[in-house]
């Protein structure tokens, strides 16, 4: 993989980081909806209902960029594939946790896939680990094992059962941002997304159809203001910036900059949610941080 121009990178690292503020915002909204006695899949049914128009009107609007691209019946798979696990099943799997643990939380553990990103990139596509990869991940492992510890303390067992969740949502979230960095040469920026975004709306489609419990039309304005509000500007536009985002800077060095999405967590769950910020959260949202600038600068100096 070729050096990125320095202004390259720069855009992309904005990209990027605005696209992980907005992506933040999600959690903070899960929570406020449930407030209103909202269960998971509900929720993420009506995330899904609303996104799902603008990805269709998307893929058909760039039906013929890329045609000059061959694509085989594989290359297909590997969407039905990564859209399964990286809009359906980790964003289930986070809506779950986030039913026993704060938004902040959820964000800092979440933010355990760069380390599984840079692992799958190592194993399946032979990218090499560079010693600013190795260190920041050590310095943004420090700030999530700093806040983390101090929360289990706070809030007890559910901490556990919600961590579990998120963390299966860490994983499966890795797995489509290394899927989408060989993916989305193939397909173009918003194809791919709209594809992987399409095949999650069916998943969620289907998995409410099989286990519902609560009608979708059961609920007060609050919650379908708060299911599209998620929908928009924490689904369609942050999944679009991502996507843009790791083709210009490649999976790796996304992951590790997506740090920037604890502190914002934080940050919004604070303002919206009252949740409070401890000493020990401060510090090790600080050194994630420090983590976060110090890949950045030393890669826009290469």
């Amino acid at each position: 993989m070729g050096i990125k121009k320095p202004t390259t990178f720069i855009y992309g690292v904005l990209i990027g980081l605005l696209g992980i503020v907005l992506f933040s915002s999600k959690a903070v909204m899960v929570k406020l909806a449930y407030q209103y006695d909202v269960d998971a899949i509900s929720i993420l049914l009506l995330r899904m209902l609303f996104a799902c128009p603008f990805y269709i009107i998307i893929v058909l609007w760039n039906r013929n960029k890329q045609a000059h691209v061959v694509l085989e019946n594989k290359d297909y798979y590997w969407i039905v594939f990564f859209g399964m696990i990286g809009y359906y099943l980790s964003s289930y799997f986070d809506f779950v946790g986030l039913s026993y643990i704060k938004a902040s939380l959820e964000r800092i553990i979440l933010f355990l896939y760069p380390t599984m990103v840079i692992i799958f990139n190592k194993v399946f596509l032979k990218n090499r680990i560079t010693n600013v990869q190795i260190a920041a991940i050590i310095l943004t492992y420090i700030g999530i094992v700093i806040a983390f510890g101090d929360e289990v303390a706070i809030s007890g067992n559910d901490t556990y059962i919600g961590g579990f969740f998120i963390l299966l949502s860490a994983i499966t979230y890795a797995s489509y941002l290394v899927g989408s960095g060989w993916l989305i040469p193939k397909f173009g920026v918003m194809k791919f997304t709209s594809y992987a975004m399409i095949v999650s709306c069916i998943c969620v489609f289907v998995h409410y159809l099989i286990i519902k419990e609560t009608s979708i039309f059961s609920y007060t304005w609050e919650v379908y203001l708060l299911g599209f509000l998620i929908a928009i500007f924490a689904t369609v536009i942050p999944s679009f910036l991502v996507s843009k985002s790791i083709k210009m800077i490649d999976s790796s060095n996304f992951a590790i900059i997506a740090g920037a999405g604890p502190i914002s967590t934080i940050i919004l769950a604070g303002i919206f949610l009252g949740e409070q910020l401890t000493w020990l959260q401060l510090f090790g949202a600080l050194v994630v941080i420090f983590g976060i600038l110090l890949v950045s600068l030393k890669r826009v100096k290469s």
